[in-house]
């Protein structure tokens, strides 16, 4: 299988900063398309494979400071690779459609923009690992910073580790999504996730009929 292969599945992508309820959505999406008789993989990054899921514990658990930006890279496009290997492709090649709450945009927001790393070396590696396989359709979940470390209050889990960063990450990691849409227009798509569940939900059912079921 090669990595820029076309599948005759389709791939849609769920990205946005923390709280933004991605997962929540990908979820009802999953839900909406099945209606469709549509067979529907839902998976999520870091994980979704074996080896994908150990390394999701050592990015997510810990304290802001126990990886530094390159490192983080590395770890990710680790636990990517597997996802594709072993997950996602082969779903793809046999029809299905996958959801994916979180995928390749991620890291370049957290940390090529909201770590300084930089979008050069991120993309350095994603096309080393990934090489030109892409989403069919990429939501970007916005909103302010703020609200949704306000969202994940809450949340009593210990995959905390980048909602302990300070705001001015946070800040720079919307700013790092904005403009990976903009300059993605062929398959991005801003969702304002300020809005209600609903509301939100029925925007992605619309966009998702209209762009690959049309």
């Amino acid at each position: 299988m090669q990595d820029g292969e076309q599948f005759p599945g389709r791939f849609i992508t769920l990205e946005g900063g923390d709280g933004s309820g991605k997962s929540t959505q990908a979820r009802l999406l999953s839900d909406f398309l099945k209606t469709k008789s549509i067979d529907v993989l839902l998976t999520r990054e870091p994980g979704g494979a074996p080896g994908a899921d150990e390394i999701r514990e050592l990015i997510l658990t810990g304290e802001p400071d126990r990886w530094d930006a390159v490192g983080e890279t590395l770890l990710f496009y680790a636990s990517r690779r597997n996802h594709l290997r072993l997950t996602v492709w082969p779903a793809l090649e046999k029809g299905q459609w996958v959801i994916s709450d979180r995928f390749a945009d991620s890291t370049m927001a957290y940390q090529g923009y909201g770590n300084q790393l930089g979008e050069d070396v991120v993309s350095k590696v994603h096309d080393f690992a990934v090489g030109n396989f892409k989403p069919d359709l990429t939501f970007v979940f916005d909103m302010p910073a703020e609200e949704g470390l306000r969202r994940t209050d809450d949340r009593l889990h210990d995959e905390d580790r980048f909602e302990k960063m300070d705001i001015a990450f946070h800040e720079r990691l919307r700013d790092g999504f904005l403009d990976i849409a903009q300059k993605n227009p062929d398959r991005c798509v801003v969702i304002d996730a300020t809005k209600s569940i609903d509301a939100v939900q029925s925007e992605l059912r619309r966009i998702t009929l209209e762009r690959l079921l049309a």
